[in-house]
């Protein structure tokens, strides 16, 4: 008896968790228990799989909704009609065998997908059932009682038991809009069938191509140019463009060569903006320096400057907020910092001490003389005050190469340092170590540098440097303008906002 209850439409409660099912009874397993649904809905959506299986204990509540008639288990039963609609609307099954035949009237269920129809066509609709379908019918309630009362669950009886709802009870037919127009409708706008859906994408390239746009533009600009109207612009009319630092309002020419030299510079530089910036002699530099410090310039200012701009340009090229941040204390850059018993090294020891203050590993090359110069012992003693590490013999510079590598070895007087042994050693060390070299204040062109840079920072102005020098920055250590003109050199300032800029070769 359970295979007469095939092709029914049930909608099946299984709970909070899994949801409301509707669909058509496929199988029904007195055995194990099971009710098996095909092309089923889930809350209404159409489920991907064909057929879904219950057990009794997940079923909370079943609704019958549509009966098919005897032997015709498809012709009105089709679960597409549930997708569109009120299932089973229109739905006739023929009488019986003997000619007897009755009316039942057809509940409306909310839990199957539904569409809302106008107000004048929310009305029950009839269909016609056998008596042998009647005995079906008793049987399947029988069934379902059995399922539901022996896991305890509670069902509704709004269907069969009711007899205001008894199988036998016949309800006038009542007029509303036709079936058939509504479901011309339906089926225009979504009887599409999925499989005739193309495979192949939309050619976007292609279609483009269709488009003539210089033809587009060429009938536009016809149309106005005949009715007189300008409204817009056309295509070969670009308005001008301008950029967020450059003024919109006229100004004067821009002067771009604002530094001039009393002697013809051997080499030109340029900034980032385009001004030039010219090359100096050593002696010019030097006499720069000694007007300034005779102004109030002194050395120690001037180490001070030095080094706070060399510091900011090695902590860019460690990374900057990068690598320096709380979130990378196990990634603390190392800096080897080469200095030779002069001035030039005295400013290498300022930067050092520059660069401990802000967490960066310095190891300090200072080689062991009887006397050193006041400048250099006035630093040491202020970065012995650090977490710097000082050391006198190559044996004590690291084995592995490092992040950076500052020189401040080589000397534009004290030549002969380099026939030193430690000199030689630290050089040859420098080479081999592989780390990127920032050379301070590098000696001219015409003096040999026993380790090639690949940055070279210059103070003021800066000296006409080899290609060993690698790529020039210019620093501003506070020389006044007036000074400047001291010394025969007409001087406008380069650096803008910053303190370190880049210079380029012409």
């Amino acid at each position: 008896m359970a295979t007469d209850w095939l092709g029914s439409i049930v909608s099946i409660n299984c709970g909070e968790s899994l949801g409301v099912y509707q669909g058509r009874v496929s199988a029904v397993d007195q055995v194990s228990q099971t009710i098996s649904l095909t092309r089923p809905f889930h809350n209404g959506v159409k489920c991907l799989v064909p057929e879904v299986t219950f057990r009794a204990g997940d079923i909370t509540e079943l609704k019958i909704l549509e009966i098919p008639g005897p032997g015709d288990s498809r012709q009105c039963g089709d679960l597409q009609q549930t997708e569109m609609g009120i299932p089973g609307v229109g739905c006739q099954v023929g009488p019986s065998q003997n000619g007897n035949g009755k009316v039942l009237k057809k509940p409306i269920s909310s839990s199957a997908p539904q569409n809302i129809p106008r107000r004048t066509d929310m009305k029950n609709q009839d269909i016609i059932i056998s008596p042998q379908q009647q005995c079906s019918k008793s049987y399947m309630d029988r069934h379902v009682e059995t399922l539901t009362q022996s896991k305890g669950f509670r069902r509704r009886h709004n269907s069969w038991s009711s007899s205001s709802r008894h199988p036998n009870q016949v309800t006038p037919k009542k007029s509303g809009l036709k079936n058939g127009q509504m479901k011309s409708k339906d089926d225009e706008c979504f009887g599409d069938d999925i499989d005739e859906i193309p495979d192949t994408d939309f050619d976007f390239e292609g279609n483009l191509a269709l488009f003539d746009k210089a033809a587009v533009f060429e009938e536009i600009e016809t149309y106005e140019r005949r009715s007189g109207t300008r409204s817009r612009g056309t295509p070969n009319e670009k308005p001008a463009r301008y950029r967020h630092d450059e003024n919109i309002l006229e100004s004067e020419p821009i002067v771009y060569r604002r530094i001039v030299v009393p002697q013809n510079a051997n080499k030109e530089f340029c900034t980032d903006s385009g001004l030039v910036v010219p090359s100096v002699s050593y002696e010019l530099h030097k006499k720069l320096l000694s007007v300034a410090e005779k102004h109030g310039l002194t050395l120690e200012r001037r180490l001070e400057m030095t080094g706070v701009c060399a510091s900011q340009m090695a902590l860019s090229l460690l990374g900057g907020p990068n690598r320096l941040n709380p979130k990378n204390v196990h990634q603390r850059p190392t800096v080897a910092l080469l200095c030779g018993p002069h001035v030039k090294g005295a400013q290498g020891i300022s930067c050092g001490r520059h660069l401990s203050n802000h967490d960066v590993h310095v190891i300090l090359f200072l080689p062991n003389f009887v006397k050193m110069l006041e400048s250099i012992t006035n630093e040491l003693n202020l970065f012995s005050k650090t977490q710097g590490q000082q050391v006198s013999s190559v044996k004590d510079l690291p084995d592995t190469p490092v992040d950076l590598v500052i020189n401040c070895l080589d000397c534009h007087e004290n030549a002969f340092l380099r026939d030193q042994p430690w000199y030689k050693a630290v050089v040859d060390w420098a080479n081999q170590n592989r780390a990127p070299v920032l050379s301070i204040d590098p000696p001219i062109n015409e003096m040999e540098q026993g380790i090639d840079a690949k940055w070279s920072l210059a103070l003021g102005l800066p000296l006409s440097l080899g290609e060993r020098a690698g790529r020039v920055y210019l620093c501003d250590i506070g020389i006044p303008q007036k000074v400047f003109q001291e010394v025969g050199i007409n001087y406008h300032s380069p650096f803008g906002c910053k303190f370190v800029i880049p210079l380029h070769s012409t």
